[in-house]
């Protein structure tokens, strides 16, 4: 994320010009770019350090102790993403506002709610006195990066005019619990889910939850607040929509993708295993991730990790690799809670009681305006989202909660966890072995983690999942019947996990890994099936080495395609789809007959310079569109948007009715008298989808490809907030984005394919949702660690740094994370900033 620019700015790069521009950020904040020669003296460090950069800017820190590898790390994590540390934090404490203003206040409020400074706090203690020290560690060297460039703050932040307070050891326990936060599902589609039933009942409601193909459709869980008349008295729903979809589109929350895959030494052909993992976040620069290598004697490693944790996340330590996706752990839950006022006491319904709610008082420091303090309440349930968000004429308005009703968040706790010492003990492991040991003990993360070492391999799904007495947790549950409560957690010895299966391979995708009745909920809110079902053919074929797992991640090749073909080609709907086909206005049925054929021809492969492969996407918009928007109120409803938004992160109604659900009540057109079907439905469908390409892309054929409607665009995180700032602020970003932003690009893929590249199914083909690093380690190999980034090492514009891993991320070169001492040189060269003890005055 990244910060907006001052007026005074704005108007400097106003006189200036763009080419004027670039001369002037470079001569005003050239200094703010971490050196990489010389020596620089820190108070804090026992011994010397070196850092070397690789030509991709990545740093290879080599130090004499642990602890001063630490520090080193927090320094150079400053150094390269000091931006996107501050405004992460205060994204995570709820205080954005203290620097971007008003505008972003609602996000504020909801971070408040969502309280992760207390769920920090709580891990902080639960740590052990070796973890807490290393946090301390870190947090010296990030201080001590801070105090020597406090005159020399990266563009972002010096122009905003906010100081970046010091680095406590507990704000990265924080960013940790935000990346937790991101990690649960299904917040967003619990609220989508109400407000389609708001719009099409909770009869047809069913018909829209994200239940995979072979299970019994959700009408027991639909029917949950079946009788609330809720229309119009929820209207805070809108307001928590609004925020929680901020959230997630800086991929904070709910960000459904991942692949990670190992294959066993019987399947390659070195002999020895292979490990793939690449974690999808939406399209950014910076990235979320940034790489670093560490050697000191106790400890190595390579890999990504977060500016702000003191952690490699995924990577190589010279014995043990390892890779994380998400399960897709449904570990929120929102409960409707009737409400009232009795004096100056507001009460809800338990069991039939009427119970006051707890009080939590906030204040919100505001850039250009004056502080508020706002009170939050909270139910046995959690706390009321619509107590702190709703309409308001003005931002800075009160909130008085008048409706009947409020909607409670209910999230794990953290007690007795010992995720943060978990997860070192993991990037130290040694062995399979030693992973599965280390990763049994992560509570806080709701993962699937694939390990190997140069003999096996292994697969452990972590996190803590809540007993439901009942309901599946896809929509509110009604909070004043003690029925559908939290029953304790599923025992961590239920957890999925395998080792060395028969097949030679195992990985992930955010598929279903655990069939439904299992023992144990882990989520009704996968991810789409066609990813996995690739990854399985793919590595379940042949023999495999670094090409053909660099292969794998490239590859743009969708089942879902196949899928679509039997469909129109089954013996109950082939010949119902001709008649309708013929139904059709002349000129329509030329259109839907040549959309049918080339669909029928499609491979499936989704390359950017292929017209099939933008017929297909124009396809999927299109059935979208026709099959939902009439009962959902039309493309700018509310419901509509919602249905949208649950498409881009589980499995959706959209994929459901297209293979199947033949009796929908969706497939009538309500805007007609007729009562259509699906064969009539589809043939509008596929008429319509050459239609829009005739319309976007012209007439000729031979003109058409997919990456002409579907494309790459890197947002920096001004760009992104640039909608909640005030109108200089907008001008600002406007004038820095081309040195902010990079694109727009020619996009292959889509949701479905193992190169992820995911678009709105059914509002936008842009893409969102990326491979936002890849990493693959062969044990075959003498340098076993190759990797990419999808932007830059720097957060900062005027770094070399900042996009230039961009074409190698678009092309497939890796970069080499080499272990052995000889082979150091070739990668990281031999310039080197030497960090070393201040000595005393």
């Amino acid at each position: 994320m990244r910060l907006p620019v001052s007026l005074a700015l704005v108007s400097a790069i106003g006189l200036l010009g763009l080419g004027g521009c670039d001369r002037y950020l470079e001569n005003r904040y050239g200094e703010s770019l971490m050196p990489t020669r010389g020596v620089q003296p820190l108070t804090g460090l026992a011994d010397s350090v070196s850092i070397r950069r690789s030509e991709l800017g990545i740093p290879l820190i080599e130090s004499r102790n642990f602890h001063d590898a630490l520090f080193a790390m927090g320094y150079v994590h400053a150094g390269d993403r000091l931006s996107q540390m501050v405004s992460l934090r205060l994204t995570a404490e709820g205080r954005l506002a203290e620097m971007v203003g008003p505008g972003v206040l609602e996000l504020d409020r909801f971070m408040r709610a969502v309280n992760l400074r207390d769920s920090a706090q709580v891990l902080y203690r639960n740590a052990t006195p070796r973890m807490k020290q290393y946090l301390e560690v870190y947090s010296r060297g990030v201080n001590a990066y801070l105090f020597r460039h406090q005159d020399n703050l990266p563009v972002d932040l010096a122009a905003s005019g906010y100081r970046p307070e010091y680095w406590k050891p507990e704000d990265s326990v924080l960013l940790f619990c935000l990346l937790n936060f991101g990690l649960s599902v299904n917040l967003q589609e619990e609220v989508a889910a109400l407000v389609m039933a708001q719009q099409v009942g909770a009869e047809n409601l069913a018909w829209l939850l994200p239940i995979y193909p072979d299970e019994p459709l959700a009408f027991a869980e639909a029917q949950k607040l079946e009788g609330l008349d809720l229309s119009g008295q929820l209207p805070a729903l809108a307001a928590i929509d609004r925020a929680a979809g901020q959230i997630a589109a800086l991929g904070l929350h709910n960000v459904a993708a991942s692949n990670n895959w190992a294959i066993a030494g019987e399947r390659s052909r070195s002999g020895k295993p292979l490990l793939a993992n690449d974690t999808h976040l939406p399209l950014a620069i910076p990235s979320f991730w940034n790489h670093v290598q560490i050697r000191s004697p106790k400890y190595q490693a390579a890999g990504v990790s977060i500016a702000g944790i003191p952690a490699v996340v995924a990577g190589y330590n010279g014995r043990l690799a390892w890779g994380m996706t998400m399960v897709m752990g449904d570990t929120q839950d929102l409960f409707l809670e009737q409400v009232r006022r009795e004096g100056d006491r507001l009460m809800y319904l338990a069991d039939g009681q009427w119970l006051p709610a707890r009080q939590r008082h906030e204040t919100f420091f505001i850039k250009g305006g004056r502080p508020i303090r706002e009170t939050l309440y909270e139910t046995r349930n959690g706390v009321l989202l619509n107590s702190v968000l709703g309409e308001r004429k003005h931002p800075l308005q009160p909130l008085s909660l008048e409706s009947g009703y409020g909607l409670a968040l209910r999230q794990l706790p953290m007690n007795e966890d010992r995720s943060l010492d978990a997860f070192f003990d993991l990037s130290r492991a040694q062995n399979v072995d030693q992973a599965f040991e280390a990763s049994r003990e992560i509570r806080a993360s709701a993962l699937n983690l694939v390990f190997a070492d140069a003999q096996s391999i292994g697969w452990q799904v972590t996190g803590r999942y809540p007993n439901r007495r009942d309901g599946l947790g896809l929509m509110p549950s009604p909070g004043w019947d003690g029925r559908y409560d939290w029953d304790g957690f599923a025992d961590p010895m239920l957890h999925p996990y395998d080792q060395d299966p028969p097949q030679g391979w195992l990985g992930t995708a955010n598929h279903r890994v655990a069939p439904r009745g299992y023992g144990m909920q882990l989520s009704s809110s996968w991810h789409y099936p066609e990813r996995f079902e690739r990854l399985a053919e793919l590595a379940g074929s042949g023999r495999h080495d670094s090409r053909s797992m660099m292969a794998m991640q490239y590859d743009q090749t969708s089942p879902f395609a196949a899928k679509l073909k039997a469909m129109f080609q089954d013996p109950g709907m082939e010949q119902p789809l001709a008649e309708a086909i013929a139904a059709l206005p002349a000129a329509e049925q030329g259109r839907a007959q040549e959309a049918l054929t080339r669909l029928l021809a499609f491979d499936g492969r989704l390359a950017a310079d292929s017209a099939d492969a933008a017929l297909y996407g124009a396809f999927l918009q299109e059935s979208a569109r026709l099959i939902f928007q009439d009962e959902l109120g039309g493309g700018q409803s509310p419901a509509w948007r919602a249905l949208v938004q649950v498409a881009g992160t589980a499995y959706s109604a959209q994929a459901d009715h297209l293979l199947g659900r033949d009796d929908s009540p969706f497939w009538n057109d309500r805007t007609t008298q007729e009562q259509e079907d699906k064969p009539t439905i589809l043939a509008r469908s596929l008429a319509a989808s050459v239609a829009l390409l005739e319309e976007r892309l012209g007439s000729d054929r031979s003109a058409w490809q997919w990456g002409r409607l579907h494309r790459y665009t890197w947002n920096s995180g001004a760009s992104q907030l640039a909608p909640f700032m005030g109108a200089p602020q907008r001008a600002g970003v406007q004038a820095l984005q081309r040195q902010l932003d990079r694109g727009p690009l020619p996009a292959g893929g889509d949701h479905s394919t193992l190169n992820v590249s995911a678009y709105a199914w059914g509002a936008s083909f842009d893409t969102w949702l990326v491979p936002s690093m890849r990493m693959i380690v062969d044990f075959g190999l003498d340098e076993p660690m190759l990797g990419m980034n999808s932007s830059g090492q720097s957060g900062n514009p005027l770094s070399p740094h900042y996009a230039d891993a961009i074409e190698g991320w678009l092309s497939g070169r890796y970069a080499s994370f080499p272990f052995k001492p000889e082979n150091l040189d070739k990668v990281y060269g031999s310039e080197h900033l030497l960090l070393t003890p201040e000595k005393p005055r």
